[in-house]
């Protein structure tokens, strides 16, 4: 089972194809790898076992005629914020706790239709609302390098199955951070698209004009696979732009001579583990030693990228979870109260702490008299961090800089304290704010013996440079080839 589980796809797809093993098999050994671990670490918030072996049966009759695909036949999982029909699909929430997804968001019914196999939903934060995965409903997801840290979050189940090797790639969502940061604690790899590259129908919505579906591997290959298959333009999704999806994996030639990489001297100042600086500039110098040139830069609005997220971010899901109130879908509390008292019932015991801040920030930030001075200013500084990137990508083609700014950090010390939370996404927010490409992937370790990971993020719908640098980095390191015991 050891051997099978620790496949990346291509591997996966050539003993597959060569009929040495089969999806069901496969299939089955990820299967039993998920019951050996997942009371240790609760990545996922329910299994699929009779679906994943339905479709796994179904994968093998098709490779078995010769229609097989990168991904077909290839146990996946997806985060519990996207739809999968026939699925319990909460957003991690106990007020969609009995929600059953009635169809397949689009990047799922993608998967679907290239012959992935569905193990299971991936456990989160509520509403993708988190940096360390403790906001779930259904229990915190644990690291697998340690169980007593956080895996990062939101999507820190879908980071931590595949460090686990519970599957071979998974979706994630990053509004904020949410595929790099637990990508990076996790020590694997993770890619949040342009904003509109993937579709967002079928994604519980947190921050409409943030959110965006990337995918989880341990490699950037196999982030690219998957990547291929659910992107594109979905007449479904107002936002997902209709621009070419070229073949990303022949993009993946590991040359990056020539290659303008910036370092934004903001990324790199105090507050920064030492550990961490390290190994990022270490990353940065292997990068300039296979021909690419590095340059430091400024992204002078960086320092307002927190408040400015944290208004819009906010803004957007108290717009988006006003559905939320037990008239149509999910639980409903307080029947005997009147139409507003089960209003206030529901919501009240529904959702949780950190949603209802959030909820809350929002409100106040649209309310009447406070708008122009919150919501309206944020989204004017948001036009000057995305103007600070548009000056730097007029010279360079690749930004680098940590994911974060600390290892993964240990369960309960954070939250007491929203603010210092919040700070940990203080790398990742700005690329989000912008709808730019980022890649996270590990280069390095502490001294504790827990992953570092960099990011490099590029132009608007440039993915496959951005994979392509990252490919090459792994090409010559195995920092991504490290699985934790």
């Amino acid at each position: 089972m050891s051997d099978l589980i620790s496949l990346s796809i291509d591997e996966a797809r050539r003993r597959l194809d060569a009929r040495e093993i089969s999806s069901l098999e496969l299939t089955e050994a990820f299967l039993a790898r998920i019951e050996a671990t997942q009371g240790k670490l609760n990545t996922f918030i329910s299994t699929t076992p009779e679906m994943a072996r339905a479709q796994a049966e179904e994968a093998d009759r098709r490779i078995a005629s010769g229609d097989a695909g990168p991904l077909c036949g290839i146990p996946v999982g997806v985060k519990d914020i996207i739809l999968a029909r026939g699925t319990r699909t909460t957003a991690a929430s106990a007020i969609l706790k009995s929600y059953e997804a009635p169809y397949d968001a689009t990047v799922v019914a993608r998967m679907r239709a290239a012959g992935a196999v569905l193990v299971g939903k991936l456990n989160c934060d509520e509403f993708a609302m988190g940096s360390s995965n403790e906001n779930s409903a259904y229990g915190l997801t644990r690291n697998p390098w340690d169980t007593d840290r956080v895996p990062g979050g939101s999507s820190g189940g879908s980071a931590a199955a595949v460090a686990a090797r519970q599957c071979i790639v998974s979706l994630g969502t990053d509004t904020g951070g949410s595929i790099r940061q637990p990508a990076a604690f996790c020590g694997v790899t993770g890619l949040k698209p342009t904003y509109g590259r993937v579709s967002r129908y079928g994604v519980i919505a947190f921050a409409s004009s943030l959110d965006q579906v990337g995918p989880i591997g341990r490699s950037v290959r196999d982030a690219a696979h998957l990547l291929r298959t659910i992107a594109g333009h979905d007449r479904l999704d107002s936002t997902s732009v209709d621009n070419p999806v070229p073949d990303y994996c022949s993009a993946l030639t590991g040359d990056v001579r020539g290659l303008r990489v910036a370092l934004p001297r903001e990324y790199f100042a105090d507050g920064l583990d030492d550990d961490v600086r390290r190994a990022v500039q270490a990353a940065a110098q292997q990068l300039q030693s296979l021909g690419a040139t590095l340059e430091d830069v400024s992204l002078p609005h960086t320092e307002y990228a927190i408040a400015t997220y944290y208004l819009i971010a906010t803004a957007e899901a108290s717009s988006n979870l006003a559905r939320y109130d037990g008239t149509r879908y999910g639980v409903r509390l307080g029947n005997d109260s009147g139409l507003l008292g089960m209003y206030r019932k529901t919501r009240a015991g529904g959702f949780g702490p950190e949603v209802k801040r959030r909820i809350m920030l929002g409100t106040h930030a649209l309310s009447a008299g406070y708008y122009d001075a919150y919501y309206a200013k944020a989204q004017k500084v948001r036009t000057l961090i995305r103007r600070d990137f548009n000056s730097v990508f007029a010279n360079y083609d690749l930004i680098l800089a940590p994911t974060t700014p600390t290892p993964a950090f240990k369960i309960g010390e954070k939250t007491d304290d929203p603010l210092q939370m919040y700070l940990t996404d203080i790398f990742t927010i700005s690329a989000n704010l912008a709808g730019l490409p980022g890649l996270a992937l590990p280069c390095g370790s502490s001294a504790d013996g827990l992953p570092i990971g960099f990011q490099l993020i590029g132009k608007p719908f440039d993915e496959e440079t951005v994979l392509r640098a990252g490919d090459a980095y792994q090409r010559d390191t195995d920092w991504h080839t490290r699985l934790p015991q």
